[in-house]
């Protein structure tokens, strides 16, 4: 990853967008986790190294608005369980990979909400497939590997884009499994990856 690419895809789709680097952890499990100054490249120039735009990790949507650039799944809030994701994906491959949702700008809490809207407006979702293929062409890799988080995700990423990514599914972060059940399932899922 270069410079040029990073600026442009945080300028461009930061407000939905983000990588699987986090600040560590710190004394409890949430600590750090909207820590966003790792992605400050004047001050980190070695984030670029670490950055591997051929893994695409992709949510369903935003459950609320994100107002700092590559912010989401950086949610320092409470009530988020972001922190969970990067227990998950900390010293495994996906570590560094490029994270989105395949529904942009849309701020919905329920999954089954999210769903049921797209089921009555098609030209939404495809408004939306759209955007994460510009989003891949910025990227520039013909053969990403894909892993959807949660179902949800799952059913659209395969619905629409079977016949050209190999698309594997981790459960989502918000499961209500503990932060090592959770660790340990999708470690095991990781596994049949390679």
């Amino acid at each position: 990853m270069n410079k040029a690419k990073f600026n442009l895809i945080k300028s461009k789709y930061g407000h939905y967008v983000s990588w699987a680097i986090w600040a560590e952890e710190g004394e409890r499990p949430k600590d750090n986790i909207g820590d966003l100054s790792i992605f400050d490249i004047e001050r980190n120039n070695q984030i670029l190294d670490l950055l591997r735009p051929n893994i695409i990790l992709v949510g369903l949507n935003i459950s609320r608005r994100i107002e700092t650039p590559l912010g989401n799944f950086h949610d320092s809030r409470s009530k988020s369980t972001d922190y969970k994701l990067r227990d998950v994906l900390k010293d495994t491959v996906l570590w560094g990979g490029y994270m989105t949702d395949i529904i942009k700008d849309f701020e919905e809490k329920s999954s089954g909400n999210m769903m049921k809207y797209l089921r009555t407006d098609k030209k939404f979702e495809e408004e939306n497939l759209e955007i994460f293929r510009k989003e891949l062409k910025i990227l520039e890799i013909d053969t990403p590997l894909i892993i959807a988080i949660g179902n949800d995700a799952y059913k659209i990423l395969k619905r629409n884009f079977k016949d050209e990514f190999k698309i594997f599914k981790i459960p989502h972060y918000a499961s209500y499994l503990s932060k090592k059940d959770y660790r340990e399932k999708v470690q095991l899922m990781l596994e049949d990856l390679y």
